[in-house]
């Protein structure tokens, strides 16, 4: 006599390549509460001013800032190509670590003031 009921099959796991997730029930949330935890805690991308600052950054906005200034050196200012170069040369390794430290001044006194905040009930 023919089964009247199929038995239940699992699906394949993996990818075509074999992988194969150990612990692949982290992939879905067990209740409704994680779900709604995942989504809130995923909702917020991190924005620049939570996010420490970088050398890279400090040299990016220092070449910026130097280039502004050669430019307004020689057609403002009305100063000869080399010299505004030479000064913009001693603007760029003044703002590069002048940059950074007041970045860091006040990524500093954003994360005691967020720290004061979560404290607070």
């Amino acid at each position: 006599m023919a089964q009247a009921k199929k038995k239940r099959r699992r699906k394949h796991r993996g990818t075509q390549g074999g992988r194969v997730d150990a612990n692949r029930r982290a992939a879905r949330p067990r209740s409704r509460e994680e779900a709604k935890a995942r989504a809130r805690s995923r909702r917020k991308p991190a924005s620049r001013a939570d996010r420490p600052p970088t050398w890279g950054t400090a040299v990016i906005r220092a070449v910026i800032a130097a280039a502004v200034f050669i430019v307004l050196l020689i057609l403002i200012f009305g100063r000869p190509l080399g010299s505004a170069l030479a000064l913009g040369g001693f603007m760029l390794a003044f703002y590069i670590p002048a940059g950074y430290y007041v970045d860091t001044t006040m990524w500093r006194r954003r994360e005691r003031a967020r720290i004061r905040a979560a404290e607070k009930p």
